[in-house]
C-alpha cells in the first residue's frame, strides 16, 4: 500500500510541475503574440499614412539610432514584409500553444488512468 501512495505522489507531483511550467510558458506566449500584434498593427498603420502620401516625399527608415533615406516602394515593401513576418510568428507561437495544452491535457489523462488502475487492482 506505500509503494502505491508513493507511486501516485511521485505522479502528482509530477503532474504539478507540469502544470506550473506550463502555464508559464502559456503565459510567455501569451504576452508574446500580444507584443507582436502590436507589432503588427503598427506597421499597417504607418504603411496606411505612407500610402497617402505623395511620391516625391522623401521617406527615411531607422537603423539603429540613424535614418537612411528610402525609396517610397520600399519602405511600402518593408512594411509588408514585416507584416507577414510577425503572422508567420503569431502563427508558430499559437501552434506551440496548442502542443502545451495537448501535453498537459495527456498528463493529466495519465495521471486519472494511473490513479484508475490503482483502484482497481
Amino acid at each position: 500500500m506505500a509503494k502505491v501512495d508513493m507511486e501516485l505522489k511521485k505522479a502528482f507531483t509530477e503532474l504539478q510541475e507540469k502544470q506550473t511550467e506550463t502555464t508559464q510558458k502559456l503565459r510567455i506566449a501569451d504576452i508574446q503574440i500580444e507584443n507582436l500584434k502590436r507589432t503588427k498593427q503598427h506597421a499597417s498603420i504607418t504603411e496606411r499614412e505612407v500610402g497617402t502620401l505623395d511620391e516625391s516625399v522623401k521617406t527615411y527608415e531607422s537603423v539603429g539610432r540613424m535614418f537612411i533615406l528610402t525609396p517610397m516602394d520600399k519602405v511600402k515593401e518593408n512594411l509588408k514584409m514585416k507584416q507577414n513576418t510577425v503572422e508567420e510568428k503569431i502563427k508558430v507561437i499559437e501552434n506551440n500553444k496548442v502542443y502545451l495544452e495537448n501535453s498537459l491535457k495527456e498528463a493529466t489523462n495519465s495521471l486519472r488512468e494511473l490513479i484508475q488502475t490503482k483502484k482497481e487492482s
